[in-house]
């Protein structure tokens, strides 16, 4: 973890007002539900002296889908546990608590394969804290560290508030005990995000640029357009807008 002294200390007030900020617009304006996960992810990466954050969300039925990440290491590592049923994301959904793993080697019994990929992917430390509104667990958020060491306890109730705020977001609270309406708001969270994919993919592609890359131009077509996120990515998936306008305007915003 680096040193925050001096400068080091106003900055990072800075930042963590305005992730806090960025939140706290989302609950009273017609939010972008992927957009505002991706941008926890980016914020939590940026605050805790983590290097990738990545973020599991849970359907109706509560299963894990991979909602948002920092990173395409994250992306990668997220989608690993899910399809391997293993991993510490997992296990603080089903728990319900945050795990700390300061150091990865140590947990090779507890998670193996998870673990080496882990490592493989330059990861040495993890930790997960859980997404929930009241007593229902919606999810997880995953910090991947590249050195070894724990988040001090600020860090950890830090990454908690973030995510109880995120929460709050996309239930709503005026309908957190309606279960019905939970259900339909994690359920386009998670439409949303698998249409965000299909929309990268196609940039991508059009492009011959990473899947990184094609997010970061998707959104800035988005906010330079005054729209959501997911609904660019649904015109770009239906060809009702096309990847080259995407790619043209990102041209010209360089020029």
């Amino acid at each position: 973890m680096t040193d925050r002294a001096n400068g080091g200390d106003t900055r990072r007030e800075r930042d963590l007002i305005r992730a806090f900020v960025d939140l706290s617009h989302e609950l009273v304006d017609d939010y972008d539900i992927v957009d505002m996960l991706t941008k926890l992810t980016a914020n939590c990466a940026e605050l805790l002296n983590v290097a990738s954050a990545g973020l599991l969300l849970a359907d109706s039925s509560g299963v894990l889908h991979l909602a948002a990440s920092s990173s395409e290491r994250a992306h990668d590592l997220e989608l690993f546990q899910l399809q391997r049923d293993e991993g510490p994301c997992l296990d603080c959904f089903r728990g319900g608590k945050p795990i700390v793993v300061p150091e990865l080697a140590a947990a090779e019994d507890q998670w193996p394969s998870f673990t080496h990929a882990a490592r493989s992917a330059g990861f040495q430390s993890v930790h997960a804290v859980p997404m929930r509104i009241r007593t229902r667990v919606l999810g997880a958020l995953g910090l991947f560290g590249d050195g070894v060491g724990r988040l001090d306890d600020e860090d950890l109730e830090l990454a908690q508030a973030l995510v109880h705020v995120a929460s709050v977001a996309i239930i709503n609270e005026k309908s957190a005990a309606d279960l019905e309406t939970v259900n339909t708001q994690l359920q386009r969270a998670l439409d949303s995000r698998v249409v965000l994919e299909q929309a990268k993919g196609i940039v991508a592609n059009a492009g011959e640029v990473n899947v990184r890359d094609a997010f970061v131009l998707l959104r800035h077509y988005a906010r330079d357009h005054g729209r959501k996120l997911t609904d660019v990515a649904a015109e770009v998936v239906s060809r009702d807008l096309r990847s080259t306008t995407v790619l043209e305007h990102a041209r010209a915003r360089l020029s």
